[in-house]
Formats: structure tokens, sequence, C-alpha cells
């Protein structure tokens, strides 16, 4: 096929599909897009082949930058309105270089706060399989693109999930990254990192190959990601937290899913393990220090990098609730009693270490760790969030979230794989925790993954 007909079959799925869910936003008119298509067919034409993307149609997540393409975070529109960018970030300057052609963004919500995409700039993105539910976020744009094959690969960025419940609840692959593996991205270098870049796909070899593009040479030799194989997999040991020993409300229909689909690491021939909870190591006590520890780093970076908004009377009377709740913490402290010290701050990240330091023993005991990727099943579109989970009130717009605390803590390097469907046909998946720069090790489990689960065949209803 000749780039321009790749990119008409994609337009003409999306003018079909996208009215219905909302997950490709900012379109660039088709007539510009045939034309990059036609160049780049005259480029193969004359022997020049950008890469394995030459030509491919690619939507960016409205966090990053595109250069001549706004990025409104969901929230800048006038009267608060941005210009187009004038340069790429660092991994889309990379995804250009390998060949793609940018056809728009994909929607996120404001400033990627919330694992529900629904801003208003766009409005609200839909499951993939129910359009009644939720997408996820904040890479919920990008998950239910792939997921109905409107893009044939996307890119997402990850702090508290954001790249494992949207795969999750779509029924895709995502994977976020150990921090450094896609360098190059402006930001403090000293604090504690929480956000990182990566990769969305329907197969784990779409996945590695935006994954390597995405990071380009920034690996040494000895870190080079290669083409995933599932016999590497054969004899690897994995253990289940689950819901932490009851610790964290759960749904029992993601319970049940998630622990069913533990018997595909049975058939590639790998050992599963129930662990009682959490492990513990120095300061770091167990599943109580859990949310503290989190709530504390969370409202100190995400509150610290947006408090300039929040200093504009007519920007803070605009943002959402969302992001007025980390900032206030920030100011007023997780229990209201006060602003966030740098002891606070220093409490934190000492726990923080010692949870990594638990997780560093853990991996040397296991090459894997699973939990599920969020603790309801896709919830109704129309919800902000969850309030409650079996009748536990949720403390905030993202503890129904914690089960995803852990990885970004941690920084491992966690696939986000599809685990089934609910009874009423609704997906949810598992996310894998690897020691850190372990990403091949979770490429090769995604291809395993890929040939035993029956599950990821199952096409959106919007496709049939």
């Amino acid at each position: 096929m000749s780039c321009v007909e790749v990119m008409n079959a994609h337009l003409d799925l999306i003018e079909r599909i996208n009215p219905h869910v909302n997950a490709v936003v900012s379109l660039r008119p088709r007539d510009e897009l045939l034309a990059e298509a036609a160049e780049k067919d005259r480029r193969l034409d004359a022997g020049q082949y950008d890469g394995w993307m030459h030509g491919l149609p690619h939507a960016v997540k409205d966090l990053a930058d595109v250069a001549g393409m706004k990025t409104s975070a969901g929230f800048f529109r006038p009267p608060f309105d941005v210009e187009p960018a004038a340069a790429d970030s660092a991994f889309v300057a990379r995804l250009r270089a390998a060949g793609a052609i940018f056809i728009g963004k994909t929607n996120t919500p404001e400033f990627g706060l919330g694992s529900h995409t629904y801003n208003n700039v766009f409005g609200t993105t839909r499951n993939a399989y129910d359009r009644t539910k939720c997408a996820g976020g904040s890479s919920g744009g990008a998950a239910v693109a792939v997921a109905l094959r409107m893009l044939p690969v996307a890119d997402g960025s990850d702090f508290m999930g954001s790249l494992r419940n949207p795969p999750g609840w779509n029924n895709v692959f995502g994977l976020r990254p150990s921090f450094g593996r896609i360098a190059g991205e402006p930001g403090e270098a000293f604090l504690p990192p929480a956000g990182v870049a990566g990769p969305v796909a329907r197969t784990a070899r779409d996945l590695g190959s935006v994954l390597r593009t995405m990071a380009g040479d920034a690996a040494g030799d000895d870190a080079r990601l290669v083409a995933p194989e599932a016999d590497r997999v054969r004899g690897r040991r994995v253990a289940w937290l689950g819901d932490l020993g009851g610790y964290l409300p759960m749904e029992p229909e993601v319970l049940r899913v998630t622990r069913t689909a533990l018997d595909t690491f049975a058939a590639l021939d790998m050992s599963v393990t129930d662990l009682p909870t959490l492990p513990s190591f120095g300061s770091f006590a167990g599943v109580e220090d859990l949310w503290p520890t989190w709530l504390t780093l969370r409202h100190w970076l995400v509150g610290g990098a947006a408090k300039p908004l929040y200093d504009i009377p007519q920007l803070r009377d605009a943002i959402k609730p969302e992001l007025r709740y980390e900032i206030e913490g920030l100011l007023n402290g997780a229990d209201g009693n006060g602003a966030l010290t740098a002891l606070d701050v220093f409490t934190a990240t000492v726990r923080r270490a010692d949870l990594h330091q638990a997780f560093v023993r853990l991996f040397a005991e296991y090459d894997y760790v699973v939990l599920p990727t969020a603790q309801v099943m896709p919830f109704d579109a129309d919800l902000h969030w969850p309030d409650q989970i079996s009748g536990i009130p949720m403390s905030s717009y993202h503890r129904w979230m914690e089960v995803t605390t852990i990885a970004t803590l941690v920084g491992a390097p966690t696939l986000a794989a599809p685990a089934g469907f609910s009874s009423s046909g609704l997906p949810i998946g598992i996310q894998v925790l690897a020691r850190e720069h372990a990403e091949q090790e979770l490429l090769d489990l995604a291809a395993g993954w890929e040939g035993a689960a029956g599950w990821l065949s199952r096409r959106p209803p919007l496709l049939n």
C-alpha cells in the first residue's frame, strides 16, 4: 500500500469512529495530511526511507509538543490560549525522524490529572468497548485510538498509572519505562522523578518498536532493546500482590478477572507466588505508609509545578478541582493543618527510598511483581471519579488508583497487559513490575502474553 492509501484508510476510520469516542483531537485537514503522505511516497520512489514509521499517521498525547501545533493540556483555549509549539518535544522529534506523520493529538484530562479523560476544551473520551464508560487517563485518548485502530501505535505519559489504567481498560498494551530510558526531556533534574513518557500498542513487537524509537540512542549497548521473544520468559518467577492483603478496596470483579489471568503465566511455564502484603524495609513500615508517602510527594511535585497558575486569580478560578486539590495540599498539608515543610518532604523521600530497597530485595527472589491496573472496572463516563468502592469512601479524586502508586514510587518499569473481561464485557488489565532497566524482560513477557491470552483478539464493538 502507498502512504496515501494508508493515510486515507486511517482518516476514513477516524471520521467514522472518532465521533463516538472522542479520542483523537486537533485533527489536521485531510488535504494537508494527504500532501505529506504523497511526499512520503515520492521519497520512497527516490529510494529514501525514513524508518519503520515512514508515512504512518501518529497523534501525540496533548501534553507533549509537536512543532506547529498547540499543546492544550486539556486546559488552554480562549481566553487562556497558547501559541503553536515552536519545536517538537524530544521523543516527538525521534518519532518524526522515524517517518511519522503527525495528524493531530490524543485527548487527555486537564493537565493530565486523574484517570478519567475529560476536559473543557475537547470533552470526554469514552471507552473503546463501551461508550457509556470511562476510558481511563491520562493517556485515555491514546489507548482508545489504538484499540479502535484509528492509530497504529501511540505515545503517552505516566505519573500515577496513566500508561497502565487506560491500556488495561481498553485491552491494549502500555509500558511505563524506567527513569532515564527516554532521555532528553526538559525539567528539574534534581527532584525525585515521577512522570515518564512511554508507548501504547496492540502487539509486543509494536510496543518495543515505539519504545526504542522514543528512547533514541540514549541507552548503552548493554541496555539496548531488541525484538521481543516469548521463549525467554520460561522459568521466570512471578509475585502476585493483588489487593495487598485486603488493604486496597477493590471491586470483586477486578480481583476475579485479574486472578484468573494469572493462569496465563503458568501457560508460559512461569511460577506464581501469592504475597500477603507489601514488603517493608527501614522507615517504610508497610501498607500504612503507602498513601501518606505518596500524597506528600504528589502534593509537592504536582502542586509545586502548578502553583504559578494558582497565583493568577483568573486562572485559579478556571482550573479543575483536581489541580486545586494538589496545590492546596502543598499549601495546607495533606491533613489541612499547615503547609508541607522541608521535613515532611524529606521524611517522605526517605520512606520512598526504603520502599525501593524493599523491592530491590523482592526482585532478588522474583522476576516480576503483579497487581491489577485499577481497583475498579471502567465506571460511568459521566462521573468525575468513583467516590466509593464497595461502600468504602475514597478520600480524593485518585485514591481509587492507589494500586498504581507503587511502581511510580519505586521507579520500576511496568508493563500494562490486558487481563480479560468482566461478565458484562468490560476490560481490565494487570500491571507487571520488573527490576530497574528491565524493559526487555517486560517486552518478552508481552510477546508471550500475546500468544497465550486469547482475549487480546477480542475487537471493540465499533469495529464489528
